[in-house]
């Protein structure tokens, strides 16, 4: 018994000796550990963007890949290997905003900073006031306005269509943008990261037939964003003052002030911990299923 421990000892020193001391072994160690690295940055810089469900979508060809090569399933497997030769093409194409922006991102040393934007509900009910001010303040003037409002979808390639401003939010700004007949009045307000983003933005217009004639533009564009992300969209109607707001592809027009609070309220206020306890509800709901 003596003499197997010895042993064991000596095959574990001459296992560490060949592999764990090992210059080839700490090369490949960090071989691997820069390539998941830059595979977490990837997926951090493609969370909250549209590019993340295309990358969902080459992940499920993968695996379609891989188990019908598996199983044997031949033409499957041939038709995927074409989807996958020609997607690399194909796929620089689809995320030219994203690369675009990523070598940008490269060029100005950012892509290995990150932020932290975890802000209290005091915060957030800080902001919303300042909305509420400036809705207040335009409802009764029927000076019309679109504020749209990033939450996990990234609104980049709409922000950059716009003219930035990088400026603290507050009520006087928000109501002084959108005066009429003023440089920055005409397009959206895109807020992003608690500060004010951009201004004169170009947001995608809804295609829906559903929605009432009543509604101009700037509730079409409302809705079309909403369609595309999850954003908040506040719109003041030019015509009548009334304010509606859009998420999750829904208009809800003719708000009163306690209605539009408390939808904003709900669906600022605790973001990050809402989304967590979605995520943790998924999990849980999909474990409890047999």
């Amino acid at each position: 018994m003596i003499f197997n421990f010895f042993a064991s000892s000596s095959q574990l020193m001459s296992f560490i000796q060949n592999q764990l001391l090992n210059t080839n072994f700490w090369i490949n160690a960090l071989d691997i550990a820069v390539v998941w690295f830059l595979v977490y940055k990837a997926l951090l810089f493609l969370k909250g963007t549209k590019a993340i469900q295309l990358v969902k979508g080459i992940a499920v060809i993968l695996c379609i890949r891989i188990l019908s090569g598996w199983i044997g399933l031949n033409t499957i497997s041939w038709l995927t290997d074409q989807v996958i030769t020609y997607g690399v093409i194909a796929a620089v194409v689809i995320f030219q905003p994203e690369i675009r922006r990523g070598l940008e991102h490269l060029g100005r040393g950012t892509i290995f900073k990150t932020k932290n934007h975890d802000l209290n509900d005091d915060f957030y009910e800080r902001y919303i006031q300042a909305y509420d001010k400036a809705i207040q303040y335009m409802s009764k003037r029927r000076i019309g306005a679109l504020i749209t409002i990033q939450r996990q979808t990234g609104l980049d390639e709409y922000i950059e269509t716009g003219i930035p401003l990088d400026a603290d939010i507050s009520g006087e700004l928000l109501i002084n943008i959108f005066i009429p007949n003023t440089p920055l009045h005409d397009g959206a307000v895109i807020i992003k990261n608690q500060k004010i983003a951009a201004s004169c933005a170009y947001l995608p217009l809804s295609e829906s037939t559903t929605l009432s004639k009543e509604f101009g533009t700037r509730h079409r564009a409302a809705l079309g964003i909403s369609e595309v992300s999850d954003a908040l969209t506040v719109v003041v109607s030019e015509e009548t003052g009334g304010v509606s707001i859009t998420y999750n592809g829904k208009l809800y027009a003719h708000l009163e002030r306690e209605a539009y609070l408390k939808m904003m309220r709900q669906q600022l206020l605790n973001t990050k911990t809402q989304t967590k306890h979605n995520l943790m509800g998924l999990f849980m709901k999909k474990g409890g299923r047999k």
